[in-house]
């Protein structure tokens, strides 16, 4: 490349959601916003399914701007919200009861044990930078890690409070993003709970155990009535797995250009009595991470099927391999008809990559490289096209 040349990067615009904890000063103000922001939830419900069931005439569907104006002047009963948070909460009641298609949604409960977590949604000009802290309704609000904030442009975001009665900023912001090319070409990812991951290239990723190795902490913790740290061990569990999930897809992402994963369904699998161990694989999670993380770094991600891909040999393509629920210990095997050894799970990736590279076909049930088998129906049809050509 000469001086004169310039190499082109394309740059993207993304949507990022920082997740920054709220520190303890503020937690009792924020309480009491939830408690208020919950009155408005459920007066928006009930408002509007009286709408859409009316005693006499025909129903109407509110929407949030209808809302609004029904709404109005109701600042003066709260104390910690304003105009804005009701206009979000409108907005979002419309939305969520647009989206499953019913005209009542829960009610959101503010006490008791089976009361809702705490949820502020505010819009953009409400939430402002203010030296060390935000200010937010009249109400300074200091956060960790406020770096993440300097010259960030953010848009409608909301405070949401977890099980264990922590409080969080979850701020949408506008970041860029430079597309590139990976080192490797494509990989195929086999899912599984000896090892939640294999890749093609013999990388595997251990499964973690991250329930499995506290649940004895937290079944001691449930018997003597420690709720909270109850709720703690699950949440460490949690972070656990997700911190784990995320350094590989984001190892995945950098090397490869295409990821190639098979579909394998945790909803089914959890019917099943492996379901603690799936549900501590993440599968879901991981592969909501590797789709997201692909688009942000130009990458192309392909969930395929995985039918048959222990089975078969990826050297000859021949079913030889372990099947059924008691070969399942199997985990290495050699070929019958060519004679290779294979890992059972990089078998299963190499295959799954070959899947992903195969171009679709058209009615999209078989591989358009192999031609459809034909019928009893066609074979005695061309018989008789043949029998009626030799007599002619």
């Amino acid at each position: 490349m000469s001086d004169g040349e310039a190499m082109t990067v394309e740059v993207l615009q993304c949507i990022r959601t920082l997740r920054l904890k709220v520190k303890t000063e503020a937690y009792p103000w924020l309480n009491a916003a939830a408690v208020e922001v919950n009155q408005v939830w459920n007066w928006a419900n009930a408002t509007s399914y009286k709408a859409a069931r009316p005693f006499a005439g025909p129903g109407k569907w509110l929407s949030g701007f209808d809302l609004d104006k029904l709404a109005a002047g109701a600042t003066e009963y709260f104390e910690h919200i304003g105009s804005d948070t009701i206009q979000r909460v409108n907005a979002e009641f419309a939305l969520r009861r647009r989206q499953f298609r019913k005209v009542k949604l829960r009610w959101r409960v503010s006490g008791g044990t089976r009361r809702s977590l705490g949820w502020i949604p505010f819009k953009a000009v409400q939430l402002k930078h203010k030296g060390k802290s935000l200010r937010f309704a009249g109400k300074a609000i200091r956060v960790f890690e406020q770096n993440l904030l300097e010259a960030a442009r953010w848009k409608c975001g909301c405070f949401a409070q977890d099980a264990v009665g922590d409080w969080w900023l979850c701020l949408p912001v506008e970041r860029q993003l430079e597309s590139s090319v990976a080192r490797n070409e494509a990989v195929g990812l086999d899912l599984g709970l000896k090892d939640t991951v294999a890749t093609s290239d013999g990388e595997k990723l251990e499964a973690g155990r991250f329930y499995r190795n506290i649940e004895l902490k937290i079944a001691q913790a449930q018997r003597r009535g420690h709720k909270r740290q109850v709720k703690r061990l699950h949440r460490t569990a949690a972070r656990r797995r997700k911190d784990a999930l995320h350094q590989f897809s984001r190892k995945i992402v950098n090397q490869y250009q295409t990821i190639v994963v098979g579909d394998v369904s945790s909803l089914k699998l959890v019917k099943t009595r492996m379901a603690k161990s799936v549900l501590d694989a993440g599968w879901g999670m991981l592969k909501t991470l590797l789709q997201y993380k692909g688009q942000q770094a130009g990458r192309g991600v392909r969930v395929v099927s995985e039918r048959n891909t222990t089975r078969t040999c990826s050297s000859c393509g021949a079913l030889t391999g372990p099947t059924g629920l008691d070969l399942c210990a199997v985990r290495a095997w050699m070929c019958s008809e060519c004679g290779d050894t294979h890992d059972r799970d990089v078998n299963a990736a190499k295959n799954i990559l070959l899947a992903g590279r195969m171009p679709p076909s058209v009615s999209g049930n078989e591989s358009s490289s192999s031609a459809a088998p034909t019928s009893q129906a066609n074979r005695r049809c061309e018989s008789g096209r043949r029998a009626l050509k030799k007599a002619a």
